[in-house]
């Protein structure tokens, strides 16, 4: 194949990965670029969006996780791009404006550390020789040394790596090759110490990634180790990908459950972004996200809705008097909009819905939890 064709391959590769997939506007989502790529939304600071491109520098994988079409025990068409391929294709995107940053990965070619040498020397060239300064986001291998990461936090602006599963007990269902302490809890708490305030690679984001559904864990699990995340290692953020059924052995938990249609997975995965959002977000406490019998989230319901309609004490609130964390308790009602309640306030009373500095389905939502 040429490099183009191996392009394609590789990133039509990340079409399993649904971080993407839950996002309520069409801006959102993933986009196919012309030639077959997947391009990625980002978030920026000012509340735009950019186009970042998302690859494999291999689908080469000597690892066994289970979910994973890409497995070593697979027949597919296997290739690898080389560091100067995948950087002289990003800088033509670069020069051509089709793309703010790149978003590099890689199945595990021989040895963890072997790969990160070959998404670093990426980074590197892109660095050195073609002077980019723009957003670089690596991947950490799992079981990748000390040094290896080292060299990934000197050239990248964003790192990962993903944990996949809540726990040794659901890796070890999923994997005989990964050791979740060692291998991806150890380099979470590493790479945390060296981006800590005051630290050398301060500066360095670091995020991770659950794959939901492909073991039996329950909703509970995922979100007791998402606020210990948070809380003790200071990840920026934690991203939730429905593991699709079909794609990996039928021997997991995930292709034994009943409770896995497509559909419910996607839902599955966007409950967990709300969650997230009321960790990091609202000032909730993992100890206050309701579940049901069965450890999982509400699935008809948003579960800051959930929380409300079960503290009838708490409301309604009044609208005049409240603070900024009891107006966030409020369904429809979000940070910005909680910080223009208080903002208008100063100018005089609020006396009705009327008055409300916000419209729409979000006040129809936080009606019945106001009062003036």
């Amino acid at each position: 194949m040429d490099t183009l064709d191996k392009l394609r391959l590789l990133s039509d590769a990340s079409r399993y990965d649904l971080a993407c997939a839950c996002g309520t506007k069409d801006g959102d989502h993933r986009v196919r670029g012309q030639d077959g790529t997947w391009l990625y939304p980002v978030s920026l600071a000012n509340g735009g969006k950019q186009i970042m491109l998302k690859t494999l520098m291999s689908n080469i994988c000597s690892s066994d996780c289970a979910y994973c079409p890409y497995r070593s025990t697979m027949d597919v068409r296997r290739c690898s791009l080389l560091p100067d391929e995948v950087a002289s294709i990003f800088m033509d995107y670069v020069r051509q404006r089709k793309v703010i940053g790149l978003f590099l990965s890689s199945g595990v070619v021989g040895t963890p550390d072997r790969t990160m040498e070959m998404l670093t020397a990426t980074a590197s060239i892109l660095r050195k020789k073609h002077a980019y300064r723009g957003h670089i986001h690596l991947k950490v291998i799992p079981g990748s040394s000390q040094a290896a990461i080292d060299t990934a936090l000197s050239l990248a602006n964003a790192v990962s790596i993903n944990i996949e599963t809540p726990g040794e007990k659901h890796c070890a269902k999923l994997s005989g090759k990964k050791r979740f302490i060692e291998d991806i809890i150890g380099s979470l708490q590493y790479i945390s110490r060296q981006t800590g305030k005051g630290m050398k690679h301060s500066r360095v984001r670091q995020s991770t990634q659950f794959i939901v559904g492909a073991s039996d864990e329950t909703d509970a699990e995922i979100v007791t180790y998402t606020s210990a995340l948070y809380r003790k290692l200071g990840l920026n953020r934690v991203y939730f990908s429905a593991y699709q059924r079909g794609l990996g052995r039928n021997d997991i938990p995930g292709e034994q459950r009943e409770r896995g249609t497509k559909e419910e997975g996607f839902l599955r995965e966007h409950r967990l972004y709300q969650v997230d959002f009321l960790l990091r977000k609202y000032g909730f406490e993992k100890d206050e996200i309701p579940f049901d019998s069965e450890g999982h989230l509400i699935r008809d319901r948003d579960p800051k809705r959930v929380w409300a309609e079960s503290h009838p004490e708490r409301f309604p609130i009044d609208v005049n008097t409240a603070s900024v964390s009891d107006l966030l308790r409020v369904p429809g009602i979000g940070p910005e909009t909680a910080k223009r309640i208080v903002l208008q306030r100063k100018t005089g009373r609020i006396n009705s819905f009327d008055h409300l500095p916000f419209k729409g389905k979000r006040q129809t939502d936080a009606r019945a939890f106001l009062k003036f």
